[in-house]
């Protein structure tokens, strides 16, 4: 298929789906992920889309690159955030083994924790330092501290986590979407958060439902590798079986 072929197909899907991966559209054309890359990355520096971490989305779709801080974070819907956190909770059975993400909708299930046989594991500061003052058994990951959502992130922190293997993971995210997935603005969270879903028998995606529609930088999972616990979310996603509405 000549270049230009495919530079149109691949316009075209993003014209029908406003974001696409690579992976999706190698298995399209019929070509390899490296082809795929390169029209992607001509097509981006001709202006005829933004290529993003995995993919892209078309030049109208807002890509969010902001990371906000743990403060902004934790003064936004806070009572959807409780709802989904108190249901996430109730998930942890007797012995279970869980990674906790770092993120300010996972330190709202500290708050309803009361399984006390179960072992925690979390890249968060804080929520390590909650969980011990309340009797519960916790290993904090290694790593670089990032200073804005006060996250371990770094390769020591991925290589901690590949030695793990968890019952059941709860992790936060920026955006939600059919086509880009679970997404977060920085690359070494991306990548923590990818080891760690990796690494369970379970994952769990807690999103308020200002989450749905919104594209951050990185791809760190796909729509449907994991269950999402959300209070509320468009109609477009209700039918998902993987998607879980508390209340």
């Amino acid at each position: 298929m000549l270049t230009e072929q495919r530079y149109e197909i691949i316009l075209k899907l993003l014209e029908e789906k406003n974001s696409i991966t690579v992976a999706e559209v190698k298995d399209l054309l019929n070509t390899s992920e490296s082809t795929v890359r390169r029209d992607i990355t001509a097509l981006h520096n001709a202006g005829k889309l933004v290529k993003v971490f995995g993919g892209a989305v078309a030049c109208d779709r807002t890509v969010i690159t902001h990371e906000p801080t743990v403060e902004q974070k934790a003064e936004v819907n806070v009572e959807a955030k409780q709802l989904v956190a108190a249901k996430a909770a109730a998930l942890i059975q007797p012995e279970d083994f869980v990674y906790l993400d770092a993120g300010t909708t996972t330190a709202s299930m500290l708050s309803f924790l009361t399984e006390k046989s179960a072992i925690f594991v979390t890249n968060a500061v804080a929520h390590a330092k909650t969980l011990a003052a309340a009797g519960f058994r916790v290993y904090l990951v290694g790593g670089e501290l990032k200073g804005s959502t006060e996250a371990v992130v770094g390769n020591q922190a991925l290589m901690n986590l590949q030695s793990y293997h968890f019952t059941k993971g709860f992790f936060g995210t920026n955006g939600i979407s059919r086509q880009s997935g679970l997404t977060t603005p920085d690359m070494n969270e991306a990548m923590v958060k990818k080891t760690a879903m990796g690494q369970c028998r379970e994952c769990f995606i807690l999103a308020d439902h200002s989450k749905f529609g919104n594209v951050s930088s990185v791809t760190f999972g796909a729509f449907q590798s994991g269950t999402i616990l959300t209070d509320g979310c468009p109609e477009e996603y209700k039918s998902s079986g993987n998607v879980v509405i508390c209340g």
